[in-house]
């Protein structure tokens, strides 16, 4: 089944069991696959064009979440976590520390990394290996560590 398919099938799901938050997330998830294709001039997204919109998604909640905790606004952490659990549920399956730390490796091996001032480049060769299934910052965090 398709995410798009899948989207609304579960929309229709949260309209019966009148789930309006799980509705208003579907919504703004729908619409913003919507949006890509309409800038990408096209009538289907592939698999990876639609990834990409889900992590920016959940990429927004996330730094949102950040914010509204730093400001001490627990209401709308919450619902920005619930939001996020949400969209978390249309994602791949996440990597383990143990498999991303494995990839990260075999990675700097394949570039040739040595310093920190190769960052770019094994950061440019991870990403889309483990598109959607880490979080960047956590990529990030890793590369860092193996590269000092």
């Amino acid at each position: 089944m398709s995410l798009l398919e899948s989207l609304n099938q579960d929309m229709k799901t949260a309209l019966k069991s009148k789930d309006k938050e799980k509705l208003s997330v579907i919504r703004m998830v729908k619409a913003a696959l919507q949006n890509e294709a309409l800038k990408l001039r096209k009538d289907e997204l592939s698999e990876e064009e639609e990834l990409t919109v889900l992590s920016r998604e959940l990429k927004q909640r996330k730094d949102s979440l950040q914010e509204f905790k730093d400001a001490g606004r627990e209401d709308l952490a919450d619902k920005q976590l619930k939001e996020i659990e949400i969209i978390q549920s249309y994602m791949p399956a996440q990597l383990s520390e143990e498999e991303l730390d494995a990839i990260i490796k075999e990675t700097i091996n394949e570039v040739g990394a040595t310093s920190k001032g190769d960052m770019g480049k094994v950061m440019s060769a991870v990403m889309p290996k483990v598109k959607g299934q880490a979080d960047g910052s956590q990529i990030n965090q890793l590369v860092q560590k193996h590269l000092s």
